[in-house]
């Protein structure tokens, strides 16, 4: 499979200002300074056991930190706040002493049947009932009482956070949710909810909001209910108040303590242009040590962004020392907290170090170097996902295609770029947040594999040749973009529900 563009799409690359002939010169000898070698040069210290997972506010995390600021001052870049490389920042550090779920006469297990995602501090178990609701529809909501009870959700495909607020704006208790299908998927998140057990939940330290929020899979769902999982789809779709009321007794005790964590940040000024800037970014921690002392190197998640990030800049710098340097400003963002729930990236976007108006783009890089299920017996293995690139602009994605054809000719597959993907991946990285300010974004992703959020996630699995391509791919593309005439324009509404 290789990419193509119609005659059309050619004629639109060039009407809206592709770089000169010499332009296209000088990407290909800076992308040429991106080395294999080099990735994992980088990769194979901060994916060493030596770091202990990077775990966000962790010493690992900020021994990392200080390996990408050392880099960054061997490479010539500024540190962009009076010189400082770190966006210090602190968070709230979340456990729960008690978390207790039982529906009838079971006792559901913590982080095997279900997993704790809301926010709540009670000095005493609750008893209630439990209704299912299954969308949190406005007909759905007129056909069931759920006032004071806790709601079952049939979340697949839909935003969490708007379906509990729907039902706790309604009065609902809370609720218990099911967001995927199958066994297997739910219990990824129940192996990975179970390894955090004890290291406390991230956040921004805010009160107590008190919305216990469950979650199971659709198979324990119906076993809740008594009921198939086929007839709680129908009843979600159709008529929710045919499924039996439970009964319910839940409790949830809260711990709570500061972490403190850092962004890093270096910049690069343009000429110019330089008041506009395009971010380069990353996330740089992980998930730490599991439970049973296992540790999670995180060498594809996000191990593989942050090298990449890292020899980009190397580009940028080498050519800005040999008097090329980018008509716009570039920030190259290794951010924290991405594990934890993108706080990191929410971090800058609200306290962002350049204006958001003069942001002209996101370039986010999170997990490159692997491959996936889809490929993994392809004929063809040069390939990245790409996700984002025309939510705001009509031309992102244009432009990266462009420089995919001129230079690297990867397979740009779009299949998680659609409205409906379940997998949601849009929402779930970095670029997130700055798109929701309606900065136009590309998410460059090579997909799950059986060792994402697992202590198998190391260095010897990485595909350097490719992560090499696939880097150099995305260096063309913001060469192009900090050069290019124009800024290339929001002129599409992202009407996509949040995460």
């Amino acid at each position: 499979m290789k990419n193509k563009l119609t005659f059309v799409a050619v004629l639109l690359i060039v009407s809206i200002s592709c770089p000169t002939f010499g332009q296209e010169d000088l990407s290909l000898k800076y992308a040429s300074t991106i080395q294999g070698a080099d990735l994992k040069k980088h990769l194979t210290y901060l994916a060493s056991d030596e770091l202990k997972g990077r775990d966000t506010g962790s010493e690992g995390q900020k021994t990392a930190a200080e390996y990408l600021v050392n880099f960054y001052k061997e490479k010539n870049l500024k540190g962009p706040v009076d010189g400082s490389y770190l966006q210090p920042f602190q968070l709230s550090s979340v456990s729960w002493k008690e978390i207790s779920l039982k529906v009838g006469k079971n006792k559901l297990t913590l982080n095997e049947d279900f997993v704790f995602v809301g926010d709540a501090d009670m000095k005493k178990k609750r008893k209630s009932e439990l209704v299912f609701l299954g969308l949190a529809t406005e007909e759905n909501l007129s056909k069931v009482a759920i006032e004071g009870k806790l709601v079952g959700l049939w979340a697949i495909g839909e935003s969490l956070g708007e379906a509990v607020a729907k039902v706790m704006e309604a009065g609902a208790a809370g609720a218990i949710i099911v967001t995927m299908e199958g066994q297997a998927n739910f219990d990824r998140i129940a192996n990975r909810y179970k390894s955090m057990s004890g290291k406390g939940r991230m956040g921004f330290d805010k009160p107590t909001e008190q919305k216990p929020v469950f979650m199971v899979s659709s198979i324990k769902m119906g076993e809740i209910f008594d009921t198939a999982v086929e007839e709680l789809k129908e009843a979600a779709k159709n008529d929710p108040s045919v499924i039996p009321v439970q009964k319910v007794v839940y409790q949830v005790v809260k711990q709570k303590d500061i972490v403190s964590t850092e962004n890093v940040m270096a910049f690069l000024e343009g000429t110019d242009k330089k008041e506009e800037v395009l971010v380069i970014s990353s996330h740089y921690d992980h998930v730490g040590v599991s439970s049973t002392g296992e540790i999670n190197n995180g060498a594809d998640d996000d191990g593989s962004g942050t090298v990449s990030v890292m020899e980009i800049a190397e580009a940028f710098s080498q050519a800005a020392s040999d008097g090329y340097k980018p008509r716009r400003s570039v920030l190259f963002l290794n951010v924290t907290g991405e594990e934890k729930g993108l706080l990191g990236s929410e971090y800058y976007s609200e306290n962002p170090i350049f204006p958001l108006e003069n942001t002209v783009n996101n370039i986010n890089i999170d997990m490159v170097g692997r491959i996936d299920y889809e490929y993994e017996d392809a004929d063809n293995q040069d390939y990245i996902y790409v996700i984002g690139s025309e939510m705001l602009s009509s031309q992102l994605k244009i432009v990266n295609e462009y420089n995919n054809i001129t230079y690297t000719n990867l397979i740009l597959d779009y299949r998680y770029d659609a409205e409906d993907d379940p997998n949601r991946f849009y929402y779930r990285s970095d670029h997130y947040n700055f798109a929701k300010h309606n900065i136009p974004v590309i998410f460059f992703f090579n997909g799950v594999h059986d060792d994402y959020h697992q202590p198998t996630d190391t260095v010897d699995k990485i595909e350097f040749d490719l992560m090499e391509k696939r880097a150099k791919l995305i260096f063309h593309t913001a060469w192009d973009l900090a050069n290019r005439e124009h800024r290339t324009p929001v002129d599409r509404v992202n009407n996509r529900n949040e995460r």
